[in-house]
């Protein structure tokens, strides 16, 4: 019988020490911070926003940005994650000079995803990379810049934020539908494109392979960075995970809603289609709409519900990487101690928020305030984000990304693996919604 390893202790100073649990810390502070700013309105608390520009209302950038907005911002991120950082026993002077300076990176990055034409086809995570990868790769990150460079930090926090969003309620709007297309097929397109990495294309970067599944068959950009915290991506490996899920994102996203008008599909076969396929929200809503209001709104449903499994998706992660990808064949079996060492505590910020924002904010304040507190949330949630991006591309090289293709395998997962959630999707979908086999569900615009 194998040893049970029990060597690993959780220590008291891990809830003030550890990077996970200051990522919920501080994703439990912006929320009750957020709270407090929009219900008793003595004090405004909201993250700077840039807006759409390039029209003829708001020609130029500049109208699209307010400068007092962004500086309370930085100052607010600054002191926060710097309490984070003097805690867990990092130069926080250091981190404090180099912060805004990524801050302002990725103000850039929204101001370029924000130009009316490109916001409609690439999202903020994309430009957030290039201008990060522009700076690695010409004049590189400076030293003094590196002690602000915090992917994981900035990416874990993002995550306990958006858990908030992540409400059951949906769930309910589309009801044993949405449960079935959403909930059913993505654990299926996610075993089989494991096993076709794993087995078929033996790719040898197991954490790559599982990425790009979860970002395949869930929502993209934040399936693919719970992912990679579950799994210990490396970093090249979420960037090139990333770069394909954009990539095929903006290609669904103006092809879907083209052939299924062409081919006469049901508007609400097609909506779901798109919802469950299409991995940006953003892009699922926009292709949904195109078929017209009904497709409009099952695509978001779908999609909506979709991403209530990414909490729980990426617990499974952790724990399969914990018990058997990262133990050696005949190596020990790994006890609950080692589980729990191993298991990244962010994901359980996740899930306590939206489980909170769920079944006690939601039920307590109604849904409409719910929705205006969440939207205090957001614009945090997205500066996480956009400054991981930025992160993950200062410290990207294109000559080490290379080596990750691996003669094009990661291409050939994600190209199949996609092919396999079309095709089973469009089955489901039509199963469920054709009206052949169940009732065709109401559904109000």
């Amino acid at each position: 019988m194998s040893e049970i390893v029990t060597s690993s202790k959780f220590k008291m100073s891990d809830l003030i020490k550890k990077e996970d649990w200051w990522a919920i810390w501080l994703g439990l502070i912006v929320c009750i911070i957020s709270a407090i700013s929009k219900y008793t309105g003595a004090f405004k608390f909201k993250a700077a926003k840039v807006g759409t520009w390039g029209t003829a209302e708001v020609p130029s950038f500049l109208g699209a940005i307010k400068i007092p907005d962004l500086i309370f911002s930085v100052i607010v991120m600054t002191i926060l994650f710097s309490i984070g950082i003097k805690f867990m026993g990092e130069n926080t002077a250091k981190f404090a000079i180099a912060f805004p300076v990524v801050f302002v990176l990725a103000t850039i990055a929204y101001i370029l995803a924000g130009q009316v034409t490109m916001k409609k086809y690439v999202e903020y995570a994309f430009w957030a990379l290039v201008v990060g990868l522009l700076i690695s790769n010409t004049v590189k990150t400076p030293e003094w810049l590196k002690p602000a460079v915090k992917t994981e930090y900035y990416i874990k926090t993002g995550l306990v934020i958006f858990g908030a969003e992540v409400l059951f309620s949906n769930v309910v709007k589309f009801g044993l539908y949405g449960l079935g297309i959403a909930w059913f097929v993505t654990p299926i397109v996610i075993i089989f494109m494991w096993y076709f990495g794993t087995r078929v294309l033996k790719m040898t970067s197991k954490p790559m392979v599982i990425v790009i599944a979860t970002a395949t068959s869930v929502c993209g950009v934040s399936a693919a960075i719970a992912a990679a915290a579950a799994s210990k991506a490396k970093k090249d490996d979420l960037t090139f995970a990333i770069g394909l899920s954009l990539i095929f994102t903006v290609l669904m996203m103006v092809g879907m809603p083209i052939f299924i008008k062409a081919v006469g599909m049901d508007e609400m076969v097609g909506g779901a289609w798109i919802g469950g396929t299409v991995d940006s929200t953003g892009a699922v809503v926009l292709a949904g709409e195109a078929l017209g209001p009904v497709g409009g709104q099952v695509a978001a449903l779908v999609k909506m519900i979709q991403n209530v499994l990414i909490g729980v998706i990426a617990f499974a992660i952790a724990i399969f990487f914990s018990t058997k990808v990262e133990r050696d064949v005949n190596g020990p079996a790994v006890g609950a101690g080692e589980i729990w060492h191993r298991f990244p505590k962010f994901i359980l910020g996740f899930i306590g928020m939206s489980l909170i924002f769920s079944f006690i904010i939601e039920p307590t304040i109604g849904v409409s305030e719910t929705k205006d507190l969440l939207s205090y949330l957001s614009g945090w949630k997205g500066w996480c984000f956009c400054m991981a991006f930025v992160c993950i591309g200062l410290e990207s090289n294109f000559k080490e990304m290379a080596e990750y293709v691996q003669g094009g395998k990661p291409l050939w997962l994600y190209i199949v693996g996609q092919s396999f959630n079309l095709v089973l999707t469009l089955l489901v979908a039509w199963l469920l919604l054709s009206g052949i086999i169940f009732p065709i569900p109401q559904i109000t615009v």
